[in-house]
């Protein structure tokens, strides 16, 4: 039953019954619900502002996720890359040198994808800029084990047609030098021992004791053998063919004959300290169209890939030579 009101008339000096009309109704009313959605705005806006739902706690725990994943698959992106950089260095450094090849053209491993726009799907959404470039990089690597592979190919034809080419190149080091610890000296400017200058050093030197056997790095025949007490000493060189030459100097002893036929690994001659040189060891190098190159570059047949990166790593050390 509803509660029934008074109001005290002061003309009348009585208390008159409160009667409500339909308009006070209303407004009574309404004023009840504009409190209720006013409440209610605050609650939901607090709610929402400074509170998560099981929903959005799960989906913010699946966002970050997917954030570390892709962080991971962006670093496993950049190391294929990596790699397959390494890879193009070789075929055009290495493998194509070593065929007489002209080297791919920057512009087919570089080349890019012409016609409409092929990450068009992929605007519109707040991280399309992250996606479009890893896309990107993902179509780049594709075509480049594309290219890198048709490369591979012509080289496996090139290497199937050159087999006595390749029995003699001098691919070896001219001593057995496992732990990479004989080399004292790399090609390039080096410090020179006598007169204590940069002075360019035209091939390595492996540091040896006396009478330590020399190897053939390659077949070829016996095109030089010298006795000298200046300069190199005793020295030998080998032609290969192909344009190719090696030179073994300050020797001990001659194990070969002027035009001699010599196999890849036969022994030589050994190691000795003549002619210029500060202490008993082979100063080696390869000569390629009458112009000497990095011997490193030709020691594929003896390393392994850790081996090698770590002979380039130790070339990179100033050093003093030994001649």
């Amino acid at each position: 039953m509803p509660k029934v009101k008074y109001r005290y008339n002061p003309k009348s000096l009585r208390y008159e019954k409160v009667r409500m009309t339909f308009k006070s109704r209303i407004l009574r009313v309404l004023s009840f619900l504009a409190t209720v959605l006013v409440f209610t705005g605050v609650v939901l806006l607090l709610a929402y502002n400074f509170f998560e739902s099981p929903k959005e706690r799960m989906q913010r725990r699946e966002i970050e996720q997917l954030k570390l994943q892709y962080n991971i698959f962006t670093d496993r992106l950049a190391q294929m890359e990596g790699v397959m950089e390494d890879l193009q260095d070789k075929d055009d450094n290495i493998y194509r040198v070593i065929f007489e090849a002209e080297p791919v053209a920057t512009s087919i491993r570089k080349g890019g994808f012409g016609g409409t726009d092929r990450y068009a799907k992929l605007n519109g959404y707040q991280n399309s800029d992250v996606i479009i470039e890893t896309a990107k990089r993902l179509d780049k690597l594709a075509n480049q084990l594309y290219v890198q592979s048709k490369s591979f190919d012509e080289v496996f034809k090139m290497a199937k047609n050159k087999t006595e080419m390749l029995a003699s190149l001098p691919a070896i080091q001219p001593m057995k030098n496992e732990n990479l610890r004989r080399i004292a000296s790399y090609y390039g400017y080096r410090l020179d021992p006598f007169y204590k200058v940069q002075k360019f050093h035209a091939g390595v030197d492996f540091s040896a004791p006396h009478g330590t056997e020399i190897y053939a790095t390659g077949d070829g025949v016996v095109k030089r053998v010298k006795h000298s007490r200046r300069g190199y000493g005793n020295e030998i060189i080998v032609d290969h063919g192909y344009g190719y030459q090696s030179r073994y100097a300050h020797l001990q002893e001659f194990k070969v004959k002027l035009g001699e036929k010599v196999k890849r690994g036969q022994v030589i001659g050994l190691v000795g300290n003549t002619g210029k040189s500060t202490a008993p060891h082979l100063h080696y190098e390869v000569i390629k169209n009458n112009k000497t190159v990095n011997p490193i570059y030709y020691f594929f047949n003896d390393l392994t890939e850790e081996q090698f990166q770590k002979m380039i790593e130790l070339s990179a050390i100033p050093t003093q030579t030994m001649d």
